[in-house]
């Protein structure tokens, strides 16, 4: 299958690439394909995080009829803990996720976080690759495993971290350090009395962050089984995705992603023994601009078992 296809088959396509993608990750047909989607993106990738309990599957039930409306087509990935039994995804997030299977501008999947604390498989990665080509927005919902739970920062475009009232997650996750990577804050369930206090201690948490990028952190409530606060956010995330754009930050924000996951990828396929061993005989491991990073994984793989 190669991108045109992809493009041109619908959720059929969609489906067929990520069951070929799960069976047959390092063909040369999969490989390409992931290339030409990773030079070729269409949407924006946002990634929504924050502890289990918090409502991140109720909000993108609520996003998903709003981005619908505002004629926006998407993507969505859920990303489930894994069965120690089978190791694929043991919640299935879709079978929460309230969609219209003839409607043809939204595509759900489930996809097991194979026991990575930061919530992310390498293959959410390709996934995300191949509906960033595809959809207008593709939405990702971490495992939410708590405080180790970061990966999606170099995943997504823009990053909504989720907390809820009397949790006293903002605090804690000021401790983890979580906290320095959300591009939106959202106190879930707002319409609960504790609500303005863990918007208040959100506030005071995110005052402790160390990034000085110029763009400043809203805090939005929102009770999503309501429906109150969903088009505030849907307008925030078009602010920032704005903001982006300018100045070529997007670009450089994808590039920079690009590198670490790709430098995690060396690690997670070849170990600290491979890595050593592919420096020692001379490979190039950083991901420079126009690279095929697959490609690249291909070809240091064949180097190193020389």
């Amino acid at each position: 299958m190669t991108l045109k296809d992809l493009l041109a088959g619908g959720k059929a396509a969609m489906a067929e690439a990520l069951a070929v993608l799960e069976s047959s990750a390092e063909a040369g047909e999969t490989v390409a394909l992931l290339d030409q989607a990773f030079a070729a993106p269409l949407g924006h990738v946002i990634g929504v995080t924050g502890p289990p309990g918090v409502g991140k599957s109720t909000l993108l039930g609520a996003l998903l009829p709003e981005l619908r409306s505002a004629g926006r087509s998407v993507g969505v990935i859920a990303v489930d803990p894994s069965s120690r039994r089978s190791g694929g995804a043991l919640l299935g997030d879709r079978l929460r996720l309230m969609t219209d299977p003839e409607d043809s501008g939204v595509f759900v999947r489930s996809m097991a976080a194979r026991d990575r604390l930061g919530g992310l498989a390498e293959l959410t990665v390709a996934g995300m690759l191949l509906m960033r080509a595809v959809y207008d927005v593709v939405l990702i919902e971490t495992v939410g495993v708590g405080q180790s739970e970061t990966d999606v920062a170099w995943v997504a475009d823009t990053v909504i971290f989720c907390v809820q009232p009397g949790s006293g997650d903002s605090l804690q996750f000021m401790k983890a350090g979580i906290t320095e990577i959300p591009d939106l804050a959202v106190v879930t369930k707002s319409d609960m009395e504790s609500a303005q206090r863990s918007q208040a201690d959100l506030r005071a948490a995110l005052t402790h962050q160390r990034r000085n990028t110029g763009w400043k952190v809203p805090i939005l409530p929102v009770a999503a089984q309501r429906g109150d606060g969903i088009a505030p956010l849907v307008a925030a995330i078009e602010r920032h995705a704005a903001w982006l754009g300018d100045a070529g930050r997007l670009e450089q924000r994808r590039h920079t992603n690009a590198r670490i996951w790709f430098a995690e990828a060396l690690r997670t396929r070849f170990g600290r023994e491979g890595v050593k061993r592919a420096e020692v005989i001379g490979c190039r491991l950083n991901l420079d601009r126009g690279d095929a990073p697959y490609e690249r994984l291909a070809d240091l793989s064949a180097a190193i078992a020389d």
